[in-house]
């Protein structure tokens, strides 16, 4: 679907290009570049979650090296909303480069946090825009449209640019009944889709596969009131996401309904509930609230607690509980959790690990395969199909999915009647170019993961590969040492082995490997000459080969020759 394609129209304006950083061909990484006369406007610069392929790594970034080489280019950012996968690195950004941000009252106060924490808040100014703003930002002419999803305020940008429209919709959902009555704004968006054209659609792709459209949010708060009421007798622990404030909201109905009292668990959520109520968000009463420190002295059954974990993080709070080292809550018979949300793809496996030692401790689990106290905050195929009606775009990118996401949404566009010429379906790198004469593919940019751990850039592919490899294949060291003046091996081979074999039962097997590096060794032209690097080849290749006979694995082999 990648094609160019000539338009007749005849506009006599520069090219405006646009390059994607992240977000598609994923679930998360979400960054989108615009460049007009040379300025680069950034929509959202967001994390990813490491997979189970990434050992050891915190997060995962954008690879920002077109940004760094055009650091006095970048004019600004503006956020679609306050989720991680799209503002959550840009204090990692800002370590390095400089540049204001522009975002609701709640994305900015939430990327602030962040921000204000590594310390780089110097390098940024905060704009905060409010519902139907028009704003110059630089060329840009930005306005921002409100659309509904998970997460309260967010927006749809609408980019006025010499090569007309190019409409973001950020992450959406058609939801006619949401819980604060802020609905997505079909009427504005059909509105300059008549009076100016939408040059090119940017649309999220997340649900693209489901077919029909997704329930309204309201609906989980019917949910989770029949089940509070149905369990009078449980405590109930409830986990979602931190910033799914309208989610923290109808838990807390729910429980003040059912009289609990409601405790707040997690550092995360602690600090949302406290900027959600300084904004307003949030209309829950502060008497329902108690501080978790004083559970002890209330009944159980007239609890309910509100916690971190819904993605299963290692020391989150949910986590902790399940594995029995949360230091206040002591998870048990006659409690109930539920987790009110979904995985994201990578965290399956940690999700489905506290689940089961939930039950292992006696809980009662209920989740969103169990009841509905979950729906999602991306439009499905009938919302998508819609949003592309009323844009009527001349052109068409699906964006924020994996890859088979963007193929279905294309498919979506060409059974509303788009021309399939006139769909790109891109990855991350991508660089689009859009111009008097169309619009086509028009080289790459730097599209890698740039991991976190500790640090940005801490680790490269090469290292991640090491450590997949000793998770998997364990590890073999060899010592020697070698008399610095002769060159002559005078102690070793030893060898040092973990997660390969078990050491005490297979000492024969090491006690031939010895053998048989000594004689490699002894029969080496390299002894005697201070060759070390020829004494490391010889060792590795020696041991590799007596192992890839007697167990058929693939440790790392790690020569160590010491001069003596």
């Amino acid at each position: 679907m990648k094609k160019h394609h000539t338009n007749t129209l005849n506009r006599a304006n520069g090219p405006v290009t646009v390059s994607f950083l992240g977000g598609l061909g994923e679930i998360g990484r979400n960054c989108t570049c615009i460049t007009v006369d040379g300025r680069i406007l950034l929509v959202d610069f967001g994390l990813m979650f490491p997979d189970a392929n990434m050992p050891g790594v915190d997060l995962v970034l954008p690879d920002f090296s077109f940004l760094r080489e055009n650091k006095d280019s970048i004019e600004a950012c503006v956020l679609t909303h306050g989720h991680e996968d799209h503002m959550g690195g840009l204090a990692f950004l800002l370590s390095e480069l400089s540049f204001p941000i522009y975002g609701s009252k709640l994305a900015i106060g939430l990327a602030q946090s962040r921000i204000f924490e590594f310390g780089v808040e110097d390098n940024t100014s905060f704009h905060e825009v409010s519902d139907g703003e028009r704003l110059n930002i630089g060329p840009f002419d930005v306005e921002f449209i409100p659309v509904t999803h998970s997460v309260p305020h967010g927006f749809a940008v609408c980019i006025r640019t010499p090569q007309g429209v190019i409409f973001h919709t950020g992450d959406f959902k058609i939801d006619l009944t949401p819980v604060d009555g802020r609905k997505t704004d079909l009427g504005r968006i059909g509105s300059i889709a008549n009076s100016e054209k939408i040059r090119l659609l940017l649309s999220d792709s997340t649900n693209a596969e489901e077919p029909g459209s997704t329930e309204s949010e309201k609906q989980v708060g019917k949910e989770l009131t029949a089940i509070f009421s149905e369990n009078r007798d449980s405590r109930i622990i409830v986990t979602c996401f931190a910033s799914h404030l309208h989610r923290i909201e109808q838990i807390a109905n729910a429980s003040i309904e059912s009289g609990r009292k409601i405790a707040i668990a997690g550092r995360s959520m602690i600090n949302n509930m406290a900027l959600a109520r300084k904004l307003g968000l949030i209309s829950v009463p502060e008497w329902a609230f108690i501080d978790i420190d004083t559970i002890g002295s209330f009944d159980p059954a007239k609890l309910c607690i509100i916690s971190t974990g819904s993605q299963g993080e290692p020391m989150s709070a949910l986590s902790l509980m399940a594995s029995g080292e949360h230091k206040r809550v002591k998870v048990g018979p006659g409690d109930l959790v539920i987790l009110s949300s979904h995985a994201i793809p990578g965290n399956e496996f940690n999700v489905n690990l506290v689940i089961d030692r939930l039950y292992r401790a006696g809980a009662k689990v209920i989740h969103g395969e169990l009841s509905k106290v979950h729906v999602s905050g991306h439009a499905r195929r009938d919302e998508l199909a819609i949003m592309l009606s009323i844009c009527k775009p001349e052109y068409f990118i699906p964006i924020h999915g994996e890859y088979r996401h963007l193929v279905n949404h294309a498919l979506v566009a060409e059974n509303i009647g788009m021309e399939h010429e006139n769909i790109l379906v891109c990855e991350d790198g991508d660089v689009v170019v859009l111009s008097d004469n169309g619009i086509q593919l028009s080289g790459e940019v730097g599209s890698n993961y740039l991991y976190v751990d500790g640090i940005v850039g801490d680790i490269a592919h090469p290292v991640l590969r090491d450590r997949q490899v000793l998770a998997q294949e364990g590890v073999i060291v060899i010592v020697v040492g070698i008399e610095a003046k002769t060159g002559e091996i005078i102690t070793g081979p030893e060898i040092i082995t973990k997660g390969w074999i078990d050491a005490q039962d297979s000492d024969e097997l090491l006690e031939e490997a010895k053998i048989l590096l000594g004689n490699a060794l002894s029969d080496s032209s390299s002894i005697g000459s201070n060759d070390y690097a020829a004494v490391r080849r010889l060792l590795r290749t020696a041991m590799g080969k007596l192992v890839a006979t007697k167990t058929k694995r693939k440790p790392m082999i790690v020569p160590v020759v010491m001069e003596i």
